[in-house]
């Protein structure tokens, strides 16, 4: 039987989410987003990975792969007969069910989501021309304990990305409040300084992709310096290159920030080639 519905709650098409539902009432749990390809989700084992990090900070027990891939099965089930198939899965959970105020229950069983999507259409101008950033006026707080992780609170990210609407702009570079440079509003960022490539520091706050991850391995391949560092908003203008990347676009060389402008170079192609087909 093929379904036709978007969306599975605790691996059924007719659940819905409760309206105790701390995800809903508090921002309490964690997501992923990532490429599926003929039915099967890209880079899973990085994804799963950083999902059952992200919930053990926060304290939630992360459903097991096992569970997770029979979601898959079933919602991507017309998608596993296609011969090239692209689309987009979000993952959501949340601690589950509990009673008004901040305080958990002992005990909770964790509501587990998985939405279906379209990838979205990213223009050949991207990777042929580059693309702009809009610098935010929003700036990122700094929270250590949730620094790194994709939980479900992300209101600075909305505020940021309400600041512009011009379809020329591709994302938005956001700081922190020392002006430091710490990724956009969808991305993570890398800068490359002759033959060192450098992303922010993300142990103040930021979200930690899981391309960041897979870029920061491939010092060798792309015969780079790779480090993590603090990046300046006047080193990131001064920077040979300037790279954006996440896990549906793979990676993008951006060519203008406010009146900067760089010429379109080839490292973000070689970075996109490895991180989205290999």
């Amino acid at each position: 039987m093929v379904h036709k519905q978007t969306s599975l709650i605790n691996g059924s098409f007719e659940q819905a989410i409760s309206a105790l539902d701390r995800g809903f009432s508090y921002g309490d749990g964690v997501f992923r987003t990532m490429r599926v390809h003929n039915g099967l989700p890209v880079n899973w084992p990085f994804h799963y990975q950083k999902l059952v990090a992200d919930c053990a900070v926060i304290g939630i027990v992360c459903p097991s792969a096992e569970l997770l891939m029979s979601d898959f099965q079933k919602l991507f089930e017309q998608e596993l007969f296609l011969e090239d198939s692209h689309q987009v899965a979000k993952i959501i959970i949340t601690r589950g069910e509990g009673e008004r105020g901040y305080a958990p229950p002992v005990i909770t069983v964790p509501t587990r989501v998985l939405i279906k999507s379209n990838l979205p259409h990213y223009s050949t101008a991207h990777s042929q021309q580059g693309v702009q950033l809009h610098v935010c006026d929003t700036k990122l707080a700094a929270q250590p304990k949730l620094a790194g992780i994709k939980h479900l609170n992300r209101l600075e990210n909305v505020i940021a990305r309400m600041e512009w609407r011009d379809e020329a702009i591709f994302d938005g570079l956001m700081m922190n409040q020392a002006n430091q440079v710490i990724e956009c509003t969808m991305s993570n960022i890398f800068v490359r300084l002759g033959n060192q490539l450098i992303t922010p520091d993300l142990s103040q706050c930021g979200v930690a992709g899981i391309t960041r991850q897979r870029i920061l391995g491939l010092g060798l391949v792309l015969g780079l310096t790779i480090s993590i560092q603090e990046i300046s908003f006047e080193q990131l203008l001064d920077a040979d290159e300037v790279i954006v990347c996440n896990s549906l676009y793979g990676a993008f060389q951006v060519t203008k920030v406010a009146d900067k402008i760089w010429v379109k170079q080839g490292l973000a192609d070689k970075i996109r080639n490895i991180v989205i087909h290999d």
